[in-house]
């Protein structure tokens, strides 16, 4: 009689491993911060330090009863990222004079435990990413409730111009974090419905196959939203964010040239058109283009803090100054939008390549589990995840070092802010559930 017998998960105990290796470095950086900032080690670093590493050891036990045949390189990465955030938050907390809020990295730390949590509750409930395809249009209609829900009178609140805020009592969210995991899940499912549709009917023109008026509704009607995000909310990125995941998502499921040039060229006309028509817009074109104009310097919202964070990416060279050795307290936003650059001066080029290359092997992971599902429904998903923290990186790093213009997105996992951590971390959770319904390896037959 034939008895299948389950293999030991080997790989749950690399996962603990690298954790392992991950807490003695967190425990380092911190120790290291103190040090150079204050002179002292304080006890207050073990809280730092506890907390995160108790809800990544808890969510490592979840991960060896309810996904043991997971990735086992996702949650390493993710806390060690997450860690380097609150590192960060906390060394520019350390210099901050007692009349200023010099409590952000505690928040960080909270809302770390929360967002973990979270992502152990979503591998509780979630038994199979299949049964999301239940829900595609319930999931399209949370994502854009999500999107508006800054612009009601009651709920909603304006932070520097941007109506991208949700605030109920004394809690505040960004409730665009968590529309992009709703749209990545409507986006799979009604691609892989619409998938023969999109890809064969249709007339020839110039070689090119187009579908007919009605299938190109959807990208129509995903433009248009876009350009909604960015003239109601005054949020560029997060509307490049919604456009571009659409644009990947549907290319992948169709292979068809045809909707990446379709989707640049109203993606270039929209973005002339607003840049024209919107000063919010045009400011940002310009302070990346000009940022050492003395006008857009010295104006408000201008190219300042731009500026301030490429003079603390040449201060640290190559190798850095060392953490707690530079000045990037002097950038404002640096426990935010600029993180990166707070990174890059204290830990040098070197640094900001070994964090980047953390989020290149993040994405690879999640293209690795694209490729190796059979169903389109699964292969999507896993692409939109990978997808969404990999254009939203490129934007925010891509905006400090002048590659594109700044866009406001957060940078995933490192930036303060409790919104962003539990998407990314339910993005990781979505991620290793993938990951565990592959094919097993090393299940035998007697």
């Amino acid at each position: 009689m034939a008895r299948v017998s389950r293999a030991i998960p080997k790989k749950r105990n690399l996962e603990l491993l690298m954790l392992l290796f991950g807490f003695g470095l967190y425990a380092f950086a911190l120790s290291q911060v103190q040090l150079a900032t204050i002179l002292i080690l304080r006890p207050d670093g073990w809280l730092y330090w506890s907390l995160p590493v108790v809800a990544a050891t808890a969510f490592h036990l979840v991960l060896r009863f309810r996904a043991s045949d997971s990735d086992p390189l996702l949650l390493p990465i993710g806390f060690l990222l997450n860690v380097i955030g609150i590192m960060m938050i906390y060394r520019l907390d350390l210099v901050k004079a007692s009349t200023e809020d010099n409590a952000v990295a505690y928040r960080q730390v909270i809302w770390t435990v929360v967002a973990i949590v979270i992502a152990g509750g979503v591998l509780f409930f979630v038994k199979t990413h299949l049964s999301l395809r239940r829900y595609i249009y319930i999931s399209m209609a949370v994502g854009v409730l999500l999107l508006v829900l800054p612009l009601l009178p009651v709920v909603g609140k304006t932070v520097s111009g941007a109506h991208l805020w949700v605030a109920i009592g004394p809690l505040s969210f960004q409730p665009g974090e968590l529309a992009k995991i709703a749209l990545c899940i409507f986006f799979a499912g009604y691609l892989t419905s619409r998938r023969e549709a999109l890809s064969v009917v249709g007339r020839k023109l110039m070689g090119m196959r187009i579908p007919p008026a009605r299938e190109l509704g959807p990208i129509v009607f995903i433009w248009l939203a876009s350009l909604g995000v960015l003239v109601l909310q005054r949020d560029l990125g997060t509307s490049l964010l919604f456009f571009g995941l659409f644009l990947v998502m549907i290319y992948v499921s169709t292979g068809r040239v045809f909707y990446v040039l379709v989707g640049f060229v109203m993606f270039v006309a929209g973005a002339l058109v607003a840049s024209r028509l919107m000063s919010y817009v045009g400011g940002r074109f310009d302070a990346w283009l000009d940022p050492l104009n003395d006008a857009l310097y010295q104006a408000p919202g201008g190219s300042y803090q731009l500026v301030q964070s490429m003079f603390g990416l040449a201060h640290g060279g190559l190798f850095g100054t060392g953490l707690g050795g530079g000045l990037p307290q002097i950038v404002p936003l640096a426990q935010s939008d600029f993180i990166v650059s707070a990174i890059g001066e204290e830990l040098g080029l070197v640094g900001l390549f070994a964090v980047l290359s953390l989020y290149l092997v993040l994405i690879a992971r999640a293209l690795r589990i694209a490729n190796a599902h059979a169903d389109d429904f699964s292969k999507l998903l896993s692409i939109g995840f990978g997808f969404v923290i990999a254009l939203q990186l490129f934007i925010v790093v891509g905006g400090v070092l002048r590659v594109v213009p700044l866009t406001g997105l957060t940078t995933p996992l490192l930036t303060a802010g409790g919104s962003s951590l539990v998407a990314n971390w339910i993005i990781i959770a979505l991620l290793l559930r993938l990951s565990d319904t592959l094919p097993k390896k090393g299940t035998v037959t007697e």
